[in-house]
């Protein structure tokens, strides 16, 4: 976990980072990294739903997927993840069943988020695994980020 503020900083520009690569392969602009209890980078990726032909190609899943192969293990317990948006329902359920410690995620999404905006999966008590989520890091950036992706496309 991020040991002061500056870390939160730091792993979200990284996060930043995927998410521009997302941008300049033409996928949505999101992007995510896993950190393990050392502060190491175990995973990063960007969304590659349209360049994998496949809906669940979301940054978080296939960051969850990488951690996973590398960690050999399906629990990932000890990590955070930092997403440069707030993740949608099937993510969620995603970071939920691989036991995450923590989420930081920059901007809310008014659209599909599951993590206090629309849903709000991490606090449902009938869940069997409890995340803490930290929201708002670097959330003007993330936001101008997918913003202009979206308004360009129009």
């Amino acid at each position: 976990m991020p040991r002061n503020i500056l870390d939160l900083y730091y792993f979200m520009r990284e996060a930043m980072k995927e998410a521009e690569k997302g941008l300049i392969d033409g996928e949505v602009p999101i992007g995510a990294i896993l950190i393990g209890h050392s502060h190491e980078i175990l995973a990063r990726d960007h969304n590659r739903c349209i360049s994998l032909h496949d809906p669940s190609a979301h940054a978080e899943v296939l960051v969850i997927r990488q951690a996973a192969r590398l960690l050999k293990n399906y629990r990932l317990n000890g990590t955070t993840m930092f997403a440069t948006i707030e993740p949608c329902p099937m993510c969620i359920g995603a970071i939920i069943n691989a036991r995450l410690d923590k989420l930081v995620f920059g901007a809310f999404d008014q659209k599909f988020g599951a993590a206090g905006s629309i849903y709000n999966l991490p606090d449902d008590r009938r869940l069997p695994h409890r995340l803490k989520v930290i929201a708002g890091i670097m959330e003007e950036e993330c936001r101008e980020l997918i913003q202009d992706f979206f308004r360009e496309r129009r």
